[in-house]
């Protein structure tokens, strides 16, 4: 049966391709090590018992009403002096939108600047880019980021492309890789983005940047995050944040994200976002409205939750650096931000026992699964070339118990291949 063009053409999330396949494993008894979900387990990660005594209470107090289109005055306010507190930046209640997390704002965003037919610059890999812009019928400009860059696009790869284009779209940090973009490069960007727009005629569509911070606060050691209106301030007229609590308090099924820009835009933002019904819950606004505020509970969450999370990578990414340096065909990049971990398997031509040949990087991310019962996202989920050898790992739901027992097996799996 015919259905629309998109509904034909739209690529299914090989996250959820892969998630179920560990699924049917784990129902048939096995012990699998699932690193794939950029999201946590409640018991290991719980969000902030400030922020669940908030909202418990918020349903107490029957605040379960739709909310306004834009968010309600009280959270928009908070998130405002959430921003300059921790970023130094200044954004009104006009200039700010609650949204139902950052799907719904990256949606809306794109349909509010991109028309069909429209060029769209973003990096490979990064998280869903590919389909927006598919959504929205655009033009895909993508630039294949390499590891030499930390997986980051430079401004020297974006800059032959931006005559025409409408958006450039940047995450720092970056999911899937875990990597952030440099003050240096940043600032590249956007001095780019500035001297295009003042080439452009009065009435011509401006070159805007979508800019993803939703890890913005979880960094590690030496590593800063920057964003574009801190680095250039008169980007703030080009710039639309994506950014909410999903990550920064383990709070992913809470539904509460922000975008922060222009009020011209974040006013068309609000209109489509109206008939999506994509809002933030009533209770769950006023609950994040709340404990926003309450700087010494949020900083000493932070503190907490940080460290746990840092440990995890940091693990192991030594267990796979110790990996390397026995032999195996394996790497990985020092972990800077985010609860991701980029890895590298290069078992390209490898044979297993049998005598099969992997042949792609599809039949190494099975043999993982199978023998080293070790579940990863291939890096081609996330738009880079299907052969990457590549790929994200998460800790959102690792417990550190399992670290060593998990590198052991690994190690298991890759002494089998000649």
């Amino acid at each position: 049966m015919k259905l629309s063009h998109l509904a034909e053409t739209l690529i299914g999330s090989e996250i959820v391709k892969l998630g179920n396949a560990i699924s049917e494993r784990v129902k048939n008894g096995e012990r699998i090590y699932n690193f794939t979900i950029g999201d946590f387990d409640p018991k290991i990660f719980p969000i902030p018992q400030e922020l669940e005594n908030e909202i418990i209470e918020a349903y107490k107090s029957h605040y379960t009403n739709y909310p306004p289109a834009d968010g309600i005055p009280e959270l928009r306010s908070a998130v405002s002096g959430f921003i300059k507190d921790w970023e130094g930046i200044e954004y009104n209640n006009s200039e700010i939108l609650i949204a139902a997390g950052g799907r719904p704002l990256i949606y809306t965003i794109f349909k509010t600047i991109v028309d069909k037919g429209d060029k769209v610059i973003y990096a490979t890999p990064s998280w869903n880019n590919n389909h927006y812009t598919h959504m929205t019928e655009a033009v895909h400009c993508m630039i294949e980021a390499t590891p030499e860059n930390n997986f980051m696009p430079l401004a020297a790869d974006i800059a032959p492309h931006v005559a025409g284009a409408t958006l450039i779209c940047l995450c720092s940090p970056q999911n899937p890789t875990g990597t952030t973009l440099p003050k240096e490069e940043l600032e590249k960007i956007c001095d780019l983005v500035l001297e295009e727009n003042k080439r452009r005629a009065e009435g011509e569509k401006k070159l805007f940047v979508m800019y993803d911070q939703m890890y913005w606060t979880l960094t590690y050691g030496d590593t800063q995050h920057y964003n574009p209106v801190s680095v250039r301030p008169e980007m703030k007229e080009y710039t639309i944040f994506v950014d909410g609590i999903s990550k920064v308090f383990a709070a992913t099924g809470v539904r509460v994200g922000w975008s922060l820009g222009p009020a011209f835009i974040i006013g068309k933002m609000k209109a489509i976002l109206s008939h999506l019904g994509a809002w933030s819950p009533m209770a769950e606004q006023k609950a994040t409205a709340k404990y926003l505020l309450q700087k010494e509970n949020v900083q000493k969450y932070l503190v907490h939750f940080k460290a746990e999370v840092e440990e995890r990578l940091r693990r192991i990414y030594e267990g796979f650096i110790n990996l390397k340096n026995q032999g195996f065909p394996v790497d990985a990049v020092s972990p800077q931000a985010a609860i991701y971990l980029t890895i590298k398997f290069e078992l390209l031509g490898k044979t297993v026992s049998g005598g099969k040949t992997l042949e792609t990087q599809a039949d190494v991310t099975d043999y993982l699964l199978s023998e080293a019962k070790l579940a990863v996202v291939p890096f081609y989920a996330f738009g880079a070339d299907r052969q990457s050898p590549w790929y994200r790992l998460s800790v959102g739901t690792c417990k550190k118990e399992e670290i060593d027992e998990m590198l052991g097996k690994l190690k298991e799996a890759l002494s089998k291949l000649q």
